[in-house]
């Protein structure tokens, strides 16, 4: 039996701020304690030294795309390397995407998602499954689908182009229903497709980066929660609103908050402290995702709805493709979309919670593992630290000041959109289930030793009402 004691570093959960030992046997947390003392366990056991340094749970990036296959190309970050930026970031457990082939096996798709990733990562994972048509024997998917432990779908309001979206509103809504039937979380990417297309038709500019925030404004993003918020209210279901990105799209939020609607929102850090001035000049690709970066003042709002509870989850939505992939076109409709991010998220969310004085560790925390594992169904075993979960630990240095870089971060894109941000706060050493996965500086993960996590109750992510 393999056993850990990290001594003397200040436990961070969302319940509770305490300094304390922490004991730890094979893969799970076994006890907790103000002090335990090395005579007190066995020989052989390892012990780390915390003094200085908060020990929080494995962070979960809960919107991830490692290993995509998409246009007639594959993504930067295979899982190997997905896996090892997020053990650089403190994460040790991902939420990555399976899609819709349409075939009508579900299961298989995630299935075979599954299998794929257990070969190649190093760090634990779940799913949400594509769902991109209404069709006959759909509810027997579902039920299947969930006995394979996988409770939440995703759907999108745009992309008709592409076979992603379910135009039909009765065949949406009758989704909806199965979903609420079955116990089954729903997931959107909001953005409504005939607003899109109406702008594309009458749009006379040039398509370069820059065109890409016109093309898909935010009136575009609050449309499709509309949409969608409507649908649930009628069915009094909740819904999950993946990377919100604007100001309109959160004012729609609240709007059906008052209504009644329980919303569980998720943004990025893109959308929070990048804007659309990155996608001006020559280097102007590398900023282009879907919804498109916004204005400084949707980076306001979308803070301020952090600092006051409107969010529930930060998660980075990491799609990376290589500095060439995304320089090799000029034009908004034909650049790779998608940018890397994992390895950024706690830095970036715990140095803006510092400096803002209005939110402290255990809400970073909270956006960042708790809340996640309990809207995922994950949660007591990931996202919390007491007797009984996974071992997942990040032992943290709240003060240590540094610079984004490419030549600080490890994706396989070769770039961080972050490039030059200064931030404080990082993790010092990343453990998986009681094993280290990176620690002084080295990468010590080991592919196919993540784990699929299954689902259970989803949904219970905290929500706040205004």
């Amino acid at each position: 039996m393999k056993r850990l004691l990290i001594q003397n570093g200040l436990l961070v959960d969302t319940e509770w701020t305490r300094h304390a030992d922490i004991l730890v046997e094979d893969s799970k947390i076994v006890r907790i304690a103000a002090s335990i003392e090395a005579q007190e366990i066995p020989e052989n056991t390892e012990i780390v030294h915390a003094e200085g340094l908060c020990v929080l749970p494995g962070i979960i990036d809960a919107h991830t795309h490692y290993h995509l296959i998409s246009r007639g190309t594959v993504t930067a970050d295979s899982f190997e390397e997905g896996s090892r930026c997020a053990a650089f970031g403190g994460v040790t457990c991902v939420i990555d995407f399976a899609d819709d082939d349409k075939s009508g096996n579900l299961v298989r798709c995630t299935n075979e998602r599954v299998a794929a990733m257990a070969e190649g990562m190093a760090v634990d994972f779940s799913l949400h499954q594509g769902v991109y048509s209404y069709r006959e024997g759909l509810e027997e998917e579902l039920v299947a689908l969930k006995q394979a432990g996988v409770k939440v779908i995703k759907l999108f309001t745009t992309y008709k182009n592409v076979g992603y979206m379910i135009e039909n509103p009765k065949e949406l809504k009758a989704l909806f229903s199965l979903c609420k039937k079955l116990d089954i979380m729903v997931s959107v990417h909001c953005e409504d497709d005939a607003t899109i297309q109406k702008i594309d038709q009458s749009y006379e500019g040039a398509y370069t980066p820059a065109a890409h925030a016109l093309l898909r404004p935010s009136e575009v993003e609050a449309r499709g929660i509309d949409t969608v918020g409507r649908i649930a209210l009628e069915l009094d279901m909740s819904l999950y609103v993946v990377h919100l990105s604007s100001k309109a799209g959160l004012q729609k939020v609240r709007e059906l908050r008052a209504k009644g609607l329980r919303v569980i929102v998720e943004t990025t850090p893109h959308y929070l402290f990048l804007n659309k001035e990155k996608l001006e000049g020559p280097d102007g690709p590398l900023y282009v995702m879907t919804p498109p970066l916004r204005s400084e003042e949707d980076n306001e709002a979308l803070q301020e709805a952090v600092l006051n509870g409107e969010v529930q989850v930060i998660a980075t939505d990491h799609c990376s493709f290589t500095r060439e992939q995304k320089l090799s076109s000029n034009d908004c409709r034909t650049i790779f979309p998608g940018i890397p991010g994992t390895e950024e998220l706690l830095s970036l969310v715990y140095s803006f919670a510092a400096n803002s004085g209005r939110i402290g560790i255990q809400q970073v925390v909270n956006l960042l593992s708790t809340a996640p594992a309990k809207a995922f169904g994950l949660y007591p075993r990931k996202g919390s630290i007491r007797v009984g979960s996974d071992a997942d630990l990040v032992l943290f240095d709240p003060d240590e000041a540094w610079t984004i870089s490419k030549d600080t971060i490890h994706s396989a894109s070769g770039y961080t959109p972050y490039e030059g941000m200064q931030v404080i706060g990082k993790p010092v050493m990343t453990y998986l289930r009681g094993r280290l996965i990176m620690g002084d500086n080295m990468y010590l993960g080991i592919p196919g030793n993540g784990e699929f996590i299954p689902q259970h109750d989803v949904g219970r992510g905290k929500t706040i009402m205004h």
